[in-house]
């Protein structure tokens, strides 16, 4: 099982929703646009750059099974 497939899925979905949340600010720009993004947005971001450090992780661990395994 490779997971690079998964890592690479999870990166382009999440520059694709920080590139409509850019546009979106063009015309949503008060205080709840803030609100929305500093309560949901940034923690969504940084929780996605954790996962796809832990599945890099996770593949290059698996690999090292699999290998071990042959």
């Amino acid at each position: 099982m490779k997971l690079g497939g998964t890592k690479s899925r999870l990166a382009a979905v999440t520059r694709e929703l920080s590139l409509h949340w850019t546009e979106t600010r063009h015309s949503w720009k008060d205080a709840k646009s803030l609100e929305f993004q500093r309560r949901y947005l940034e923690n969504l971001f940084a929780q996605v750059d954790k996962a796809i450090t832990v599945i890099e992780k996770l593949d290059t661990l698996l690999e090292k099974v699999r290998k071990d395994c042959e």
